[in-house]
């Protein structure tokens, strides 16, 4: 079992940046794959970017490449996501989650552990 906690959300202006973390819980954390995701009000849930169990693979959406950086600390259990430019339709509620499995997934439904969310609101 793993559990989740996102942290670092916040309100910042358009161009701003914020730093995510994801902490988890449970010896086998260095084994799983973790994503981002994140929902905004009325829509669906989305990925965001996700990283491989050793932190040496990431994958990113189109619509943050080049401003969000995954990475990941296992000594700590701990995933983060560093989000630079941030633009007002980056605004929603940001989710990390975990994957049994080797490889991660860009479908939210691949993923058994997931965290309560963060808040992240950008103003224009």
């Amino acid at each position: 079992q793993v559990q989740l906690v996102e942290s670092g959300g916040g309100l910042v202006q358009t161009g701003g940046s914020l730093r995510l973390s994801c902490a988890a819980s449970g010896r086998t954390f260095s084994s799983y794959p973790v994503g981002w995701f994140r929902q905004a009000p009325g829509k669906e849930r989305e990925f965001v970017s996700a990283i491989s169990a050793g932190g040496l693979s990431t994958l990113q959406a189109d619509s943050v490449r080049g401003r969000f950086t995954i990475s990941r600390d296992n000594a700590k259990s701990t995933v983060y996501l560093q989000m630079n430019s941030l633009k007002p339709e980056d605004t929603a509620v940001y989710y990390c989650a975990a994957r049994r499995g080797t490889f991660y997934d860009r479908d939210p439904n691949g993923y058994n552990y997931w965290g309560q969310g963060t808040q992240v609101t950008v103003s224009s």
